[in-house]
C-alpha cells in the first residue's frame, strides 16, 4: 500500500561557536525594499531573495518585513512578510530558496507557482533553485491574493457575527454532526467543526478537489461531505474516524492506479489519511479528475 500521508518535518543542524552568545530574535521591520540583511550567504540565494523581496513590496502597499528564527543558513533571521496577517516567509537552504505562504492552500494559483508542499495542510511553498526565476506578474498576483484573504479574515466582527453559534456536536470518532444540505456552506461547517489535525486534513482535501474540478457540486449527507458533477452524481466523499479521515471514491476500482484500501462495495476504493504527514497531492488530484469523468453515484 503506498504511503500517502508522510512526514514533512525537516531538522536543521545547528552550530555553536565557542564563547558565542545565545541567538537573539531580530525585530527589524520594513515597509519598502531595503538593503539585504547581513548574512554569511551572499551568493545566488541571497540575490534571489532580494528579487523576491522587491516583488513582494511592489505587490501591495503597506506590507511589512520582520526578521525571525535565526538559523545556520539564515543567520540574520528568516524574513517574514505581513499585511493584516502573515503572507509568506523566505528561507535559504543549501540548494534553494523556499517561499512558504501561510494560507497557500486557500489561494488561487492559476500560474501553478506552488511546486512544493508546506508544513501542515494549510501552507504551500515555492522552491526556487539556482538559475530559476519566478514569474514576476504571477508571483505578485499570488501575493495580492494572500493580502486580500488576510484582510477578509481580519474584518471586524459585526454585532450579528459576534453571537456565539451553537457548538457542533461530534459523533463517534470525532465526526461533526451536520444537517443534510446542498452547497459549500454546510461543507465548510463540517470542516470547521472537525477536531484538531483532522480539520486541516479536511481543508486540504476540499481545496484539492476544488482545484482539480472547479465546477464541482458540494453537499453534506449522512454527516459526510459529498462532491459530484451536476447531472452525473457523486464521485467522492469523506468521513472522520478516530485515527484517520476516510476518503471514499465511489467508483475507485476504475481509477488508475486504484486507491489503496479495498471496500465491501465492489466498486469503491478508499484512502485513509492519518496524522503522520502530508497528502500525495498530485496523485490525489489525478484520482479526483478521473473520478469526475465517470458516471457518479446517484444516492440521495
Amino acid at each position: 500500500m503506498p504511503q500517502l500521508w508522510r512526514s514533512n518535518t525537516t531538522i536543521m543542524p545547528t552550530r555553536t561557536a565557542k564563547n558565542s552568545k545565545p541567538p537573539v530574535k531580530a525585530t527589524t521591520k520594513a515597509t519598502k525594499p531595503r538593503s539585504r540583511p547581513k548574512s554569511d550567504v551572499m551568493d545566488w540565494r541571497a540575490n534571489t531573495l532580494d528579487r523576491v523581496r522587491t516583488l513582494i513590496f511592489e505587490a501591495a502597499p503597506g506590507i511589512t518585513e520582520e526578521q525571525k528564527w535565526r538559523k545556520p543558513l539564515n543567520p540574520a533571521g528568516v524574513p517574514v512578510w505581513s499585511l493584516s496577517g502573515m503572507i509568506c516567509t523566505g528561507e535559504i537552504y543549501k540548494d534553494k530558496v523556499k517561499l512558504t505562504f501561510m494560507q497557500g492552500a486557500a489561494l488561487p494559483d492559476p500560474g501553478r507557482l506552488f511546486n512544493a508542499p508546506g508544513t501542515g495542510a494549510t501552507r504551500r511553498a515555492i522552491d526556487i533553485r539556482e538559475g530559476e526565476n519566478v514569474d514576476a506578474a504571477k508571483f505578485k498576483a499570488l501575493v495580492k491574493a494572500a493580502v486580500v484573504r488576510n484582510k477578509g479574515a481580519a474584518k471586524p466582527k459585526t454585532k450579528a457575527s459576534t453571537t456565539k453559534a451553537a457548538p457542533v456536536k461530534l459523533l463517534s470518532g470525532g465526526n461533526p454532526q451536520i444537517a443534510k444540505a446542498d452547497g459549500d456552506a454546510p461543507v465548510q461547517a463540517y470542516i470547521a467543526g472537525a477536531p484538531v489535525w483532522k480539520r486541516e486534513a479536511c481543508q486540504r482535501i476540499d481545496a484539492l478537489i476544488v482545484r482539480a474540478v472547479p465546477t464541482v457540486k458540494k453537499s453534506v449527507k449522512w454527516n459526510s461531505p459529498f462532491y459530484g458533477i451536476e447531472g452525473k452524481g457523486w464521485f467522492v466523499s469523506y468521513h472522520i474516524f478516530d485515527k484517520y479521515v476516510k476518503i471514499n471514491f465511489f467508483f475507485g476500482r476504475k481509477l488508475k492506479p486504484m486507491p489503496p484500501v479495498a471496500s465491501k462495495d465492489p466498486n469503491a476504493r478508499y484512502v485513509h489519511l492519518n496524522e503522520d504527514g502530508v497528502l500525495d497531492e498530485a496523485l490525489f488530484m489525478e484520482w479526483v479528475k478521473q473520478a469526475a469523468t465517470l458516471p457518479g453515484w446517484s444516492g440521495h
